[in-house]
């Protein structure tokens, strides 16, 4: 129910804030284990891509907004969970693992946190490697304007235009068999992440 209502505030706020327009969402399966994977240059982007879905999403999301009051109630309520950043949290990463396996959607930012440079940062190991182990299917996804709607070191929001873009679902048929190989974790990062790059340099 508090994921729900959420959901509402979020696209109300999206929508009517945000001008929010969300193109390609048919990619993402309706039903079945799936990783969301969006670049992230705004704290506004985890509602923003939860009420562009009809389905329930759990974020995996740094362990310090866990400690801040209110704030830390509402996003377990909605099915979040934490992450201890530049560390390999191995009971995060079967967190994400176990969501998948029940048919849930897990949202991972492939960078491992925001980034105000412009450019896109390598992609943590942490995605290859649940993508890896559960063999769900990684949705790459492109956010456009998010950072004019809740600008860095800002406390409010600001009418802005945001696009929101969903590509096709990936699959790893060549790396499974390799398990938690290194390189196969880096090549699943990369390859998400040029498609992320391609979904931005296509709808600029």
């Amino acid at each position: 129910m508090l994921f729900w209502i959420g959901w509402a505030l979020s696209r109300f706020v999206a929508r009517a804030i945000g001008r929010c327009r969300y193109i390609g969402v048919e990619n993402v399966p309706k039903q079945g284990g799936v990783i969301i994977a969006p670049n992230h240059i705004s704290y506004a982007d985890p509602p923003i891509i939860g009420a562009g879905l009809p389905r329930q999403t759990h974020f995996m999301a740094k362990s310090e907004l866990f400690a801040v009051p209110v704030l830390g109630f509402l996003i377990r309520g909605v099915g979040s969970f934490s992450v201890r950043q530049n560390t390999a949290d191995r009971a995060a990463l079967r967190k994400a693992i176990d969501l998948l396996g029940r048919g849930r959607a897990v949202c991972i930012f492939p960078e491992g946190r925001r980034n105000l440079t412009g450019k896109l940062l390598p992609a943590q190991a942490g995605l290859g490697m649940v993508a890896l182990k559960s063999r769900a299917p990684v949705v790459p996804v492109a956010i456009i304007g998010s950072d004019k709607l809740l600008p860095p070191h800002s406390f409010f929001l600001r009418f802005a235009r945001v696009r929101v873009i969903w590509g096709r679902p990936m699959t790893f048929d060549d790396l499974y068999d390799r398990g938690m190989d290194r390189e196969a974790i880096r090549q699943v990062g990369e390859r998400v992440m040029r498609a992320i790059a391609d979904l931005l340099a296509s709808n600029l």
